[in-house]
């Protein structure tokens, strides 16, 4: 597994988010297309395995709280990047999405939640602002930005 055939793997995400809001219907239509026991959903979270075992993905932070930007947006991902983080029971920094998140919760603990929502899609708006939560365990959350936007106030 490698940066390009992960691209590869999320070009189907993009080309659903690409055009629309991000908003609640955003999250809605995510989690009808690609809900958490697609078959797609699976190949992503998979590819998410393989990429932090490869040593590319989540490959900054230590034990409790990696990340990693692994796409920087560019006319192909439609202005999106894409970062991937592997949180256990925290409280990450406060930050604010200018232009929106669009995130993929992947619990690895079966009970654990990320900002309270469980596997699936929850989507940020522009202009929202959080510290991103794990709490009952252990999640990877893969998450879309804009123009790769984000500004960490805390």
């Amino acid at each position: 597994m490698d940066v390009t055939q992960f691209s590869e793997i999320m070009s189907p995400v993009i080309d659903a988010i690409k055009g629309r809001p991000v908003d609640g219907k955003l999250e809605a239509a995510l989690n009808t297309t690609i809900p958490p026991d697609s078959p797609r959903f699976a190949v992503i979270e998979q590819a998410c395995h393989d990429a932090i075992a490869a040593g590319w993905m989540c490959a900054n932070g230590a034990e409790g709280r990696r990340f990693g930007r692994v796409i920087e947006p560019a006319p192909e991902t439609h202005d999106l990047s894409v970062d991937v983080v592997d949180l256990t029971d925290i409280v990450g920094p406060h930050h604010r999405h200018p232009t929106g998140e669009v995130c993929m919760v992947m619990p690895q603990t079966e009970s654990a939640l990320f900002d309270g929502h469980g596997a699936g899609w929850c989507v940020n708006p522009p202009g929202s602002d959080h510290c991103p939560t794990v709490t009952r365990g252990r999640a990877l959350v893969l998450y879309l930005l804009p123009g790769g936007e984000i500004e960490f106030t805390g």
